[in-house]
């Protein structure tokens, strides 16, 4: 497969949100995507506009930096939300249920580094940083392998 990718600029917080939005109407169960990028890049905010936008009851969507793991129904199916960053060891993951999810449910992971060797090839990456001169805007590279990213993204992306 060759390796495809896609930068952007997303100019506010709202534009940020919308792609997540976009996106999450055209997931479906065994997507994964990958959430780069340092601590306040954008990476909650996206996974948060997006889990919100399908949840099949309104309900809060807290960080799972603490918990680790949030789990949605969707009307899109079963959504997990994971957040590696207190992780030490990609055997955790395992103990999370994380790899089964990955092949049952939409997952949204935030720092997948932490998964070495069991980060899905298949997987879309998002990679968030901060722009330097504007606090609302996010500098944002999209890479992904899969062939069908491809028209789901195309729908999306400005």
């Amino acid at each position: 497969m060759n390796p495809s990718s896609r930068h952007v600029i997303m100019p506010s917080a709202a534009a940020t949100t919308a792609l997540a939005a976009c996106l999450a109407n055209r997931l479906v169960p065994g997507d994964v995507v990958l959430l780069c990028g340092p601590i306040g890049a954008g990476k909650t905010h996206f996974a948060r506009g997006l889990i919100q936008s399908i949840l099949t009851v309104p309900e809060d969507v807290p960080s799972p930096t603490f918990t680790l793991v949030q789990t949605y129904d969707t009307c899109r199916g079963p959504l997990w939300h994971a957040d590696l960053y207190r992780l030490s060891h990609p055997d955790d993951i395992e103990e999370l249920g994380l790899v089964e999810a990955m092949a049952e449910s939409i997952c949204l992971i935030e720092w997948p580094d932490r998964m070495g060797s069991l980060c899905p090839a298949a997987a879309l990456s998002l990679d968030f940083a901060t722009t330097p001169d504007d606090d609302e805007a996010r500098d944002l590279t999209l890479s992904w392998e899969r062939t069908s990213w491809d028209g789901r993204l195309a729908e999306c992306l400005p």
